[in-house]
């Protein structure tokens, strides 16, 4: 004991740098990805920078948010805390409103010593918890939506007639990557890593990619990776057999845009063009992260950096007739994650089901700052090291009216009034159903009561702030 307490002398006290150290976080998100990429098995997925930063970090295979719309997920994720009717409902959701008080994980680690900054989309509001950006929140300005000359006059003459209208839902122009936001967010990024470079404080960098969020707009090179006569429909492009009412949406985030019907389906011309812009905006966006990582890798940061990659939500892609997100079913609540942290091995794949509230726990733990007591997530830093670790049977997410609980091979969901009464439910079998195309909990009345119990446990115990 005695050499033990020497030597940790000895560290804290002749070498002062080196014991107190702490590693930078890099921590990107991108809009709207779901886990379709190449390091997820999507071979078709042109991600070669993502899936090179999979090489060298732990993947989780499935990953899943708290709520499929993106002001609501990313405060629910940034608090650690699960949402609830009345807390982290829409995309328009502020964090410090729904919930006050709460220590947010930008501000966890400012008040622990990081030098904390925000570029691109982290909160929905660039000044949600302000407070705890060492510098104002940052998003390119002045850049329009759309290049090409004729998408532009009619973005401007939609906007005439309200809002919610704007120009067409996907452009492919001749343009360098910095025409569009990505492309100069990624050029800040890397001027932010070049300044944070000369500090000594440890850095916790925060940035928000915008695609693949509609509109699906990209440059043409992007287009161009993908044969547009290869584009297939999805195989689940039909609503779930015995699937209630109320679990299939309008997808009316796709209809402010030029060419889309008001209702109804939309060509299958139409579809194919959604699912080629959806894919070049992954590459695009997958290029500017590239181009991050390598300047991460210049400046020699790499090896005392903790990188996250994870997307907000998943995305719906015809999946069950729907577009967007915004539904109970598996394509809009898996999400990508990926972390390297220096010391745990990389190259490596967890099958754990991961909450995105556990993110803020782990990366505490990764950086050995403290955890606040009001998290309802748990670190996932030892199940990092080692595959066999003991850990939650379950993820739970929901959405407006509908809850929703994964465990290892099923999917149950129900949705319930106002006053908690139940007015209808569904259950998928993953191990003989993956796509999620027949509703069996009137088959399985057993397995959806049981599921039904545990997801209102778990909503129980965690449904209030500061609720473990």
């Amino acid at each position: 004991m005695y050499r033990s307490l020497l030597f940790l002398f000895v560290l804290c006290f002749a070498f002062p740098t080196f014991a107190a150290e702490k590693p930078n976080v890099l921590f990107i998100a991108v809009d709207d990805l779901r886990p379709e990429l190449a390091c997820y098995g999507k071979q078709h997925i042109h991600s070669p920078n993502i899936d090179k930063l999979a090489e060298s970090s732990t993947l989780f295979e499935r990953t899943y948010c708290m709520v499929p719309t993106c002001g609501a997920s990313r405060a629910s994720l940034m608090t650690g805390i699960r949402p609830a009717r009345k807390r982290f409902v829409n995309y328009l959701t502020w964090a410090e409103r729904d919930a006050p008080g709460i220590t947010t994980m930008n501000t966890q680690f400012k008040q622990n010593g990081y030098y904390t900054a925000s570029l691109g989309k982290i909160f929905h509001h660039p000044k949600d918890n302000e407070q705890g950006w060492s510098e104002p929140a940052w998003r390119p300005q002045g850049i329009s939506w759309y290049q090409r000359p004729e998408n532009q006059k009619l973005h401007a003459e939609r906007q005439k007639q309200g809002k919610r209208k704007r120009g067409p839902a996907f452009e492919a122009a001749d343009v360098p990557d910095n025409a569009y936001a990505d492309g100069v967010l990624a050029e800040k990024a890397i001027e932010k890593l070049q300044q944070l470079q000369k500090q000594e404080q440890p850095f916790f960098l925060a940035v928000g990619f915008f695609k693949p969020h509609l509109p699906f707009i990209a440059p043409q090179k992007y287009w161009d990776l993908y044969d547009h006569s290869q584009i297939q429909l999805p195989e689940n492009y039909k609503v779930p057999q015995d699937a209630p009412a109320e679990s299939i949406h309008s997808s009316g985030e796709l209809r402010a845009y030029a060419g889309i019907p008001p209702k109804g389906p939309v060509s299958e011309e139409t579809a194919r063009n959604l699912i080629h812009g959806y894919y070049a905006c992954v590459s695009y966006t997958d290029a500017q992260i590239g181009k991050l990582l390598a300047e991460l890798d210049r400046l020699q940061l790499s090896d005392n950096t903790i990188v996250v990659l994870w997307g907000d939500h998943g995305w719906n892609l015809g999946d069950h007739t729907l577009w967007c997100k915004h539904s109970c079913y598996e394509s809009s609540l898996q999400i990508p994650l990926l972390v390297r942290a220096p010391g745990i091995k990389g190259g490596q794949r967890r099958s754990a089901l991961i909450e995105t509230i556990d993110v803020y726990p782990s990366l505490c733990t990764l950086a050995g700052i403290p955890l606040p007591k009001h998290l309802s997530g748990q670190s996932f830093v030892e199940l990092m090291h080692h595959p066999d670790t003991k850990w939650k049977e379950a993820a739970v997410s929901r959405y407006r009216n509908g809850d929703t609980i994964r465990t290892d091979a099923l999917r149950y969901t129900e949705y319930t009034n106002p006053k908690g009464k139940r007015t209808s439910r569904m259950l998928y079998d993953h191990s003989t159903d993956p796509l999620e195309n027949q509703n069996v909990a009137g088959k399985r009345t057993d397995e959806s009561k049981t599921l039904s119990k545990q997801l209102n446990q778990i909503k129980g115990r965690d449904g209030k702030l500061g609720g473990k």
